[in-house]
């Protein structure tokens, strides 16, 4: 059973910071990369940043490159996105997910297999 949890969402003002968290169980962590997506009410799912198995390889949306940082840790199976400069329209429920690849490239939600529950960001402005 993969298990993905994510932490550290919350309420921020505009040009803060906030840092989330993913811990994963279940699965070979390493052997996979990494992506963060998230959803804001009544739009679909997006892409916001992902990262190869070894953590060499990132990737961003533009929307949140220069302010986004993805990192992992494969010997605590973690994954991190560090956001800073945060604006309203990074209000959303961003959700950590397992890619069935090596790969960073993978910006389509199809070429995750495994979810987390999502955690809230709320940015005021």
């Amino acid at each position: 059973q993969v298990q993905l949890v994510e932490s550290g969402g919350g309420l921020v003002q505009a040009g803060g910071s906030l840092g989330l968290s993913c811990a994963a169980s279940g699965r070979s962590f390493s052997n996979y990369a990494m992506g963060w997506f998230r959803q804001a009410p009544g739009k679909e799912r997006e892409f916001v940043a992902a990262i190869n198995w070894s953590g060499i390889g990132t990737n961003y949306a533009d929307s949140v490159k220069g302010r986004f940082t993805i990192s992992r840790d494969n010997a605590q199976n973690t994954v991190h996105l560090q956001m800073k400069s945060l604006k309203p329209e990074d209000t959303a429920v961003y959700y950590c997910a397992s890619g069935r690849l090596g790969s960073a490239t993978m910006t389509s939600a199809r070429f995750y297999s495994y979810w987390g529950q999502g955690t809230q960001v709320t940015v005021s402005s």
